[in-house]
């Protein structure tokens, strides 16, 4: 009895493998991969920039002080995205800056040549 039974098991088995391919293993993994990195984004976009300039000075000293431990790793990491966010604030202030001085650079030109305003009295 216990032959049938692993014979069964093993066919089973074999089934499993004709029907997903290796490559769309890969495949659902990395997209499960994006999916987590896409949560991971989306959570810290919330957190303001002021939270982590506080927490910026504590990891800088634990990423300088090198050790082949998971908290290390953790605090690069940690410290890697504070930099990163405020990165993408300073890109996102520059070039909204830029944008609002051509806006009024644009609004306040007077036209060359002759006016379209008349004089009235």
């Amino acid at each position: 009895m216990n032959d049938i039974l692993l014979k069964k098991i093993k066919a089973h088995k074999k089934a499993f493998k004709l029907t997903l391919l290796p490559t769309k293993v890969i495949i659902l993994t990395m997209n499960s991969l994006e999916n987590s990195l896409n949560k991971i984004a989306e959570n810290i976009l919330h957190i303001d920039e002021a939270s982590l300039t506080s927490l910026w000075d504590k990891y800088k000293n634990k990423v300088e002080q090198f050790s082949t431990s998971p908290e290390w790793e953790k605090a690069i990491i940690i410290f890697s995205i504070i930099n990163a966010v405020r990165a993408k604030n300073a890109i996102f202030n520059e070039k909204l800056l830029n944008n609002k001085t051509t806006k009024k650079k644009t609004k306040h030109e007077r036209p060359q040549g002759k006016s379209y305003l008349k004089l009235v009295k």
